[in-house]
């Protein structure tokens, strides 16, 4: 009797995959054309609104998104707890102020000097204070940024209580952004001009270097120590030295922001720099993702627009304010728009698993008809 074999087929699982999402709604690429729309959007809006007050808010709301985007690196990235962050906004925004209104430089050529006095600021107190961690972090970060409040408060060369007054805009080789400029018949006055350097320059340069970071060799040791420092130092990451990078990183970009804010104003003060803004910023970050790029944007732009559009409620616009933030938390407890979150509609379904209980059943079925055709 002549032996017949049967091939061995695996099984067919359950459902099979459906093609998956390609073109323009590949979750990167949707990502990409979202952003561009949005920063489109952005720039066209002074055609469609000049208003000084709209421009205005929306420059500070801008200046404070390049804030939030240096604390990311530090909070975000690192997993380091940061009360005073502001701190760093100070120290360059009176750098810059000091330098323009007592010795006469330009905004840009002051931005070396930011640099390293920044630099300086992050080795002094991250250095000895990075080797702590969790809660004792948090609690030196914190009084750091008031040491650097009440010095600015009673220094003369910062003016003391009264601050800086008169710090010029951003000037190029001679021509300055106060002089107007005219294209196409079109006039753009100096803060429309500074709304677009903070656009493209503050958060365009913000945006493409944070987020370069985070996904470079730098980026995952950050986030290898900020998920387990114990476990990153045994696979060979000086855990300190990373966390102290994170640190003077965070803080240059602090300091640019100050820049940035110093001259949009015209003048700062001590006030400016309370513990409210650092705790307003550190909200930012934790609301709109922890890690994330675009839910940092999100985070800083609500948190520093909500209070200016409920204004009309007067004296219930913080409550309101606070309520939105709890229902934020709670419907969003990673944040708006967490790190690696892809929208449900971008999702790429999987295929199903085919039980392994249903593989031996197969292939114990296969096995009883070879014994029944050898019998």
């Amino acid at each position: 009797m002549a032996k017949t074999t049967r091939r061995l087929e695996a099984p067919k699982p359950f459902l099979e995959r459906p093609p998956a999402v390609s073109g323009l709604l590949a979750p990167e690429r949707f990502m990409k054309v979202v952003a561009l729309v949005l920063f489109v959007a952005a720039a066209v809006l002074p055609f469609i609104s000049a208003s000084p007050y709209l421009i205005s808010i929306l420059t500070s709301a801008m200046i404070y998104v390049v804030l939030a985007m240096g604390l990311n690196v530090v909070v975000g990235y690192a997993g380091l707890l940061d009360l005073g962050f502001i701190a760093f906004m100070a120290v360059g925004a009176y750098t810059s102020g000091i330098l323009t209104t007592t010795f006469g430089w330009s905004m840009l050529e002051t931005i070396p000097v930011v640099v390293l006095a920044c630099i300086v600021a992050g080795l002094v107190i991250g250095g000895p204070t990075l080797r702590l961690r969790s809660d004792y972090l948090a609690i030196v970060t914190l009084g750091f940024g008031e040491i650097i409040r009440i010095t600015a408060n009673n220094l003369d060369i910062t003016g003391g209580p009264s601050g800086i007054h008169g710090i010029p805009t951003w000037s190029f080789f001679g021509w300055s952004f106060s002089d107007g400029l005219v294209l196409g018949g079109i006039t753009f006055n100096s803060k429309i001009l500074f709304y677009y350097f903070v656009l493209f320059v503050g958060i365009g340069l913000a945006v493409v270097a944070v987020s370069r970071l985070g996904k470079g060799k730098l980026g995952r040791a950050w986030k290898s120590v900020r998920d387990d420092e114990d476990v990153s130092e045994a696979m060979g990451i000086n855990g300190y030295k990373t966390k102290l990078m994170a640190y003077i990183i965070g803080a240059v970009w602090g300091g640019f922001a100050g820049t940035l804010l110093a001259a949009h104003l015209s003048a700062i003060s001590p006030n400016s720099f309370e513990f409210l803004y650092s705790a307003l910023v550190l909200m930012a970050v934790v609301l709109g993702g922890m890690g994330s790029t675009p839910g940092v944007i999100i985070g800083a732009l609500f948190v520093s627009l909500a209070p200016e559009f409920l204004r009309e409620f007067s004296e219930w616009r913080y409550l309101l304010f606070g309520v939105l933030l709890v229902v934020a938390m709670i419907f969003r407890p990673k944040g708006i728009w967490p790190a690696n979150a892809v929208l449900p509609f971008l999702k790429k379904r999987q295929i199903p698993q085919v039980p392994p209980t249903a593989v031996v059943g197969v292939v114990g079925e296969l096995d009883d008809d070879a014994e029944e055709g050898r019998r």
